[in-house]
Formats: C-alpha cells, structure tokens, sequence
C-alpha cells in the first residue's frame, strides 16, 4: 500500500479513518470503534501520516499513534472546516483532514507531553475556581449592601472586613443573613486554599521544565503566564521565529489591505485566549512601573505610551515580551533588557 495520509474524525465512541493513497484517491473511508481503533492503525505500515484535528483527545491519540511508531500531526480545527465538501458528516470531515494536512503555511499543533497536559489541567481548574470566587465575592457584595454593608474595592479588603463584621457583629445584621454571610466566608476561605494549592502544584510541575527558570527572569513574566507559555507552547519550534508566534497569540493588528493600500485595524485575537489575556497582564503589570524604570525597557514604553497612547503601548510591549519569550525558550540564551530593547 502507497498510502499518503491517514485521516482521523475523532469522536467518543466511534471514529471514522479515511486512507487517502499518493494518487490521491480513496482507498477506504469507515468508521471505526474505540476498541478497534489501535488494531486498525496497526495494519497500515509503520511511520505512515496519521492526521488530526486538534480537538478533544487528540493529543492522547497523538501519544498513542507516535508510540506505535506513526507520523502524527495535529490541524488547527479552523484550518479543516474550509475543507468540508458538500454535507457535513463524518466521512467528510476525515476527508477534508487528509486534504488539509499538506496546505502550506499553516502551523500544525504539537502533540503535547503528559506534563504539559497536566499544567494545562491545572491551570483549566484553577480558571474555574477563580471564576466560582469572582462570583461568590459579587454575591457577598450584593447581600450585603441591601442591608447597609458596603465593602471597599477589591477582594482582601472584602475579606478583612467581612472577618471584622462577622466576629463584631457590626451593622445589626439579621440572623439569616449574618448565617449567610458566614457560610458565604467560610467557602471563600476554602476556594482561596484551593487555589493556593493548584498554583503551588502548577510551580512545582513547571520548574522541572528546563527553561523555566530563564523564562521568569522577563519582565512580564510570572509563575502563571510563564505556565501557560510552556504549556501552550511547548518546544516552541513549530514557529520559526518570533513574529510567527505573536500573530499566532492574536498580538498583531488585523490586516485588510487592497490595491496597495494597507489598513491596519484592532489585534487579531487569534490562538490561544487565555495565553494572549496573561500576556497583556504582564505587560500591563510591567507598564505601571515603567515610568520609574531608567533602562531601555522603560525608555522605549514610555517613548511609545507618549506616541500611541497607554493601552496600544501595553498590547505592543505583550507583543514584545511573547517574542522574547519564544526565543529564551528556544535556545539557551538568558533574558537582556539591552538586547530585547537595543
């Protein structure tokens, strides 16, 4: 069998695999059961293409598939769809898989380690956590203030008084709601140790990680955007430089450009969400002291917070910091302030 590609639908229980051959023709398109899906694999030779989208569980496929020794990459979900002719089905999709795999310019996912998985777990959990607490402070707020009780800004504020107020009983609460109260405190305090928790494990599981170390030494760059860096990215070399990461992060302006005449807009907001959202928090963190820095970093955002405004200044020292952070993480130089700012 001269088999070009294998392209996997991936589902639940029942998986179609399409095998297109180097004449581009089909030469099977079924579905498969999960219990059969490794047997069937099995069969076609070693080191054949297998293609996926890169969806739920398609890592674990993608480990499973390179320890039988296959080929293995992984599409951007956006990358496929155009692809999907006529009806969308099953067998359609797998078929526009096979297709999609070999346009060019177009940046496959890395099948993830175990560990990067992990850190990824981790950080989804503590997402929701934070969420939960976010929602649980707004409620003790709204509670609160229908009997007079009203909090200052932000979240350790909210919590040393609602301590005072519970302890004192200040303001005459009601019996139920100062029950209420209680019990809303008492969950604040065991999501505020959870996540703790999760942050400690998610530093613990990072630092085994090589360039870790040499990642926290960029401005910008915490134990959180510093996780969700590695876990997102892990090599890093399926970029070949920097500004391919940044456009993939959704740090660059959007372009729509005709006739010789260039229009750039707002950024793009492509890939990862929540990698882009810490990136600009970092930036942010960074830019509110940067009035007092005298190096180049501070020189140059406060040049460009003068030109462009504050907010642009923030997203381009994002964009600056994620270039940084591709190249620390890809060779074994350490951070420069003169170098990244000459």
């Amino acid at each position: 069998m001269d088999i070009k590609v294998i392209g996997i639908d991936l589902a639940k229980n029942v998986f179609q695999v399409c095998v297109c051959l180097m004449d581009n023709s089909v030469m099977s398109n079924k579905k498969v059961n999960r219990n059969k899906l490794l047997d069937k694999i099995r069969q076609f030779p070693e080191g054949s293409l297998i293609a996926m989208e890169a969806c739920g569980t398609a890592h674990y496929w993608g480990r499973q598939f390179q320890a039988l020794g296959y080929q293995v990459q992984l599409i951007p979900a956006q990358h496929v769809k155009p692809f999907v002719a006529n009806q969308k089905n099953d067998a359609n999709d797998a078929l526009a898989i096979c297709e999609a795999v070999f346009r060019p310019n177009i940046h496959m996912v890395p099948v993830k380690t175990v560990e990067q998985q992990d850190i990824k777990a981790l950080r989804c959990v503590r997402s929701r956590l934070v969420q939960n607490r976010t929602a649980m402070v707004n409620q003790i707020r709204s509670l609160a203030s229908e009997s007079g009780v009203i909090f200052s800004v932000g979240r350790l504020q909210l919590q040393a008084s609602l301590s005072r107020i519970l302890a004192n009983n200040e303001h005459e609460l009601s019996h139920t709601l100062h029950y209420l109260l209680k019990f809303l405190y008492e969950d604040l305090c065991v999501l505020n140790e959870r996540i703790n928790q999760i942050e400690r494990d998610i530093k613990a599981l990072c630092q085994i990680q090589p360039r870790y170390n040499a990642l926290l030494s960029i401005p910008g760059f915490g134990p959180l955007v510093t996780a969700s860096f590695m876990s997102e990215l892990g090599s890093g070399h399926q970029f070949k430089n920097g500004r391919q990461l940044s456009a993939w992060c959704g740090l660059v302006p959007s372009q729509s450009s005709s006739g010789g005449k260039v229009r750039l807009g707002s950024i793009t907001k492509n890939g990862s969400s929540e990698l882009r959202v810490l990136l600009i928090h970092g930036a942010r963190a960074v830019g509110r002291f940067a009035s007092k820095r005298d190096d180049r970093l501070g020189r140059w955002f406060n040049a460009l917070a003068l030109r462009q405004g504050r907010h642009k200044a923030v997203v381009a020292l994002a964009n600056k910091i994620a270039r940084i952070g591709w190249r620390i993480l890809t060779s074994n130089d350490n951070f420069d302030v003169n170098k990244a700012f000459a």
